[in-house]
């Protein structure tokens, strides 16, 4: 469980450094959440109305770490590079359904991958991605 929160630290710390500005940053619900704020985009998430577009939360989970990345739910190309990727780099099996990379090896996370994955949407390109959905 150390090993967890440690880990749920240093990816917190990856992704602050490597998210887009426009972003915001919240925790609640026992995670992390970045979205795009409200002055931003004013129309907000649509289930949810007068709430912030999410884009990302990462949440520890009581055998993984959950890292939900909207973007590549919505986006195939991002979703292929993303895969691609982690097969050249971790020799762990990659675990995840339509938005949730579950990381369930604390020795095993690639930081770095995970940092050039939140490097690859700004704001606007999520609103746009978004907006077509």
């Amino acid at each position: 469980m150390k090993d967890q929160q440690q880990a749920y630290e240093q990816l917190i710390a990856v992704i602050d450094k490597s998210i887009p500005v426009g972003f915001e940053k919240c925790e609640e619900h026992g995670g992390t959440h970045y979205v795009v704020p409200l002055r931003d985009y004013p129309k907000g998430y649509h289930v949810t109305p007068g709430t912030p577009l999410p884009f990302l939360s990462v949440i520890p989970q009581k055998h993984h770490i959950g890292v939900y990345h909207m973007g590549i739910y919505a986006n195939p190309e991002l979703l292929q590079w993303f895969t691609t990727r982690y097969k050249e780099e971790v020799t762990t099996k990659l675990q995840m359904g339509k938005s949730c990379i579950r990381l369930t090896n604390a020795t095993h996370i690639p930081y770095e991958l995970l940092g050039e994955l939140v490097e690859k949407m700004t704001p606007d390109a999520w609103i746009k991605v978004y907006e077509q959905h």
